[in-house]
């Protein structure tokens, strides 16, 4: 697996053009997927900037970009998210999607958990004024095991992944672009209690730096084991991290530590 840290910019083709040297790299190191943080593509400077270049369902310069990339190079794309259009002119959804090694998208997930915090008088965030969430979890069925999605946010609410591993997830993963503030604190922690709780390895790609519109992320990007442990991390540099998935192994933790199957919830 291939994990892509950048510090996106509001120049959309910039921003694809370091991507695709990424995944260049990705495949040089025989990777068989490649995940990418959240608004890798774009970080608007501004709201205005947002809409003007969100994407329609049917497709737009970034999704042309993740088809033609996963077919020429032969790899999974795992697009962490990009601004789509509704029917409301006044919102966006935030949305991952998927790409086959053959360059066809076979997923969508829409983010479901908003961020909406005050976590100072400088510093708030109110992502439900302009983004419509996501009502659908999704589960990926791919040749090096099963990838429940989500994003960002969503990593701070468990039930949703109980839910994907009810689902057969064998993998999690967490594009992000993680406040600093509460990255020093949280990040790490809930990524590995999402890992150990579910039996799973957690795939975090993170956006990095500072942005245009001022904001700065905690980057670190992580691959963690089912036991909890830490395959790889960045600091706060861009670039490309990589590890291996074992499917045999998450197995065995399932087997050995069975606690999955310890569930009692008729009783909460």
């Amino acid at each position: 697996m291939a994990v892509v840290q950048v510090n996106s910019g509001d120049d959309i083709s910039q921003n694809l053009k370091q991507i695709n040297e990424y995944l260049r790299l990705a495949v040089a190191k025989q990777s068989v997927a490649v995940f990418l943080p959240e608004c890798f593509a774009f970080m608007q400077s501004s709201r205005d900037q947002l809409f003007q270049f969100a994407e329609r369902d049917a497709g737009g310069q970034i999704q042309d970009f993740l088809s033609s990339a996963s077919a020429r190079y032969g790899i999974w794309i795992f697009a962490g998210s990009l601004p789509f259009r509704t029917s409301d002119p006044g919102r966006i959804t935030n949305t991952m999607l998927v790409f086959n090694q053959d360059g066809n998208r076979v997923a969508r997930y829409d983010k479901i958990h908003l961020f909406d915090v005050v976590l100072s008088v400088e510093e708030k965030y109110l992502e439900s004024s302009y983004t419509q969430p996501g009502e659908e979890i999704k589960v990926v069925d791919t040749p090096f095991g099963k990838v429940g999605l989500s994003i960002c946010y969503d990593l701070r609410f468990p039930e949703m992944y109980r839910k994907l591993v009810g689902l057969g997830a064998e993998i999690l993963i967490v594009p992000s672009a993680f406040s600093n503030t509460t990255g020093e604190a949280h990040w790490l922690p809930l990524l590995q209690a999402r890992a150990i709780e579910n039996t799973c390895y957690v795939v975090a790609p993170a956006q990095t730096g500072v942005h245009p519109n001022g904001r700065k992320p905690h980057g670190r990007s992580v691959i963690i084991d089912p036991w909890g442990r830490v395959l790889g991390n960045m600091k706060e540099e861009c670039g490309l991290l990589t590890a291996d998935i074992d499917l045999p192994y998450l197995s065995r933790i399932r087997s050995s530590l069975p606690s999955l199957s310890h569930r009692r919830p008729e009783l909460f």
